[in-house]
């Protein structure tokens, strides 16, 4: 196999439906051979290597540990899918308290033994929050840490297709900013169905205005569904895009879904915040320029900033994370 670097990966979560996933996927897209998986429970994460070890992926070289400090030593890449589980019933805000309080201990766990991390990705929910938690405390640059938020995007683009009949890859241009889930903004205006543009679709027969508001609805509710479908959340999704995210920054060819990063630009009124935004993710990790949209869109995402805002204050109030004026002496690079 011909893999795009030796460097070292890090899978936290690893004996997870999600964390296992990734790691067959990770070696399956010639990423790495070098892959750590991590997780505390012992058994079940000893169970997942052995099922990589069964793959018998030629020249790869997988180890697990239970030692987070042993995990993250000399790594360059982590995805984390380490948090509590959405279960049925629950929204990702559910999971605040307890998942931003793993988050802040992973970013106190790369500053002390992966400061010089490549790239790392958050994707246990609320993944804004605990991205940017993860962030404040790791002492990394702000392009260094980014969050899933393509399966919005992709979610929007599989209900299109669907809608219209026609594959997937006819729809383009399906983008939603801000947070993830409920509370995203829909960018309308830039998609096309089949090179037509959505907005010339929408109020017509085929795509009658109550018709659009129930497939957004389906969009929104995207990961909930998934939950009462399958009886657990999505897996192979954010497994695929997480690590197609990694893969960007490791071959240097771009990812064409936006992704969560970190927007401080008072003057845009965006500060100290981890969102969905349009995003480059190259070699020197994440850039962000805030995206081309309506009046009404551009409003919606600031709606969305502003639910996140609350959730972060939130987490400041927990005493998870430091007040706002106090992250630069925990992180300079903020």
């Amino acid at each position: 196999m011909s893999y795009i670097t030796q460097d070292k990966l890090v899978i936290l979560g690893a004996a997870g439906a999600i964390g296992s996933n990734m790691t067959q996927s990770a070696l399956t897209m010639e990423l790495t051979p070098n892959v750590c998986m991590y997780d505390p429970f012992e058994k079940g994460l000893e169970g997942a290597a052995e099922e990589i070890y069964h793959c018998a992926f030629p020249g790869a070289s997988v180890t697990w540990t239970t030692d987070i400090g042993e995990a993250l030593s000399d790594a360059k890449y982590l995805i984390s899918s380490g948090g509590a589980p959405r279960k049925e019933g629950m929204t990702r805000e559910d999971l605040l308290k307890g998942n931003t309080e793993i988050a802040a201990q992973l970013g106190k766990d790369i500053r002390e033994y992966a400061p010089g991390l490549n790239f790392g990705v958050i994707i246990f929910n609320p993944a804004d929050i605990t991205g940017l938690t993860t962030l404040v405390h790791s002492g990394l640059a702000a392009g260094k840490i980014g969050t899933l938020a393509a399966l919005d995007s992709t979610r929007l683009q599989t209900a299109l297709a669907q809608h219209f009949g026609v594959e997937q890859d006819d729809v383009t241009g399906c983008r939603t900013y801000g947070g993830h889930g409920e509370m995203m903004a829909v960018f309308q205006s830039r998609a096309k169905v089949a090179g037509t543009p959505l907005t010339d679709l929408i109020g017509t027969d085929k795509l009658t205005e109550e018709d659009w508001e129930k497939l957004l609805e389906r969009v929104k509710q995207g990961g909930k569904r998934i939950i009462q479908l399958r009886g657990r959340s999505s897996f192979q999704s954010p497994a695929h895009q997480s690590l197609l995210m990694l893969k960007a920054v490791m071959d240097g060819q771009g990812y064409p879904w936006p992704s969560g990063v970190y927007v401080d630009d008072a003057s845009a009124g965006f500060e100290k915040i981890m969102m969905a935004m349009e995003t480059e993710l190259g070699s020197e990790g994440l850039s962000w320029s805030i995206p081309e949209g309506t009046e009404e869109e551009l409003y919606e995402l600031q709606a969305s900033y502003q639910h996140l805002a609350k959730l972060r204050d939130e987490v400041i109030e927990m005493g998870v994370l430091p007040s706002l004026n106090e992250w630069g002496k925990v992180n300079p690079n903020l």
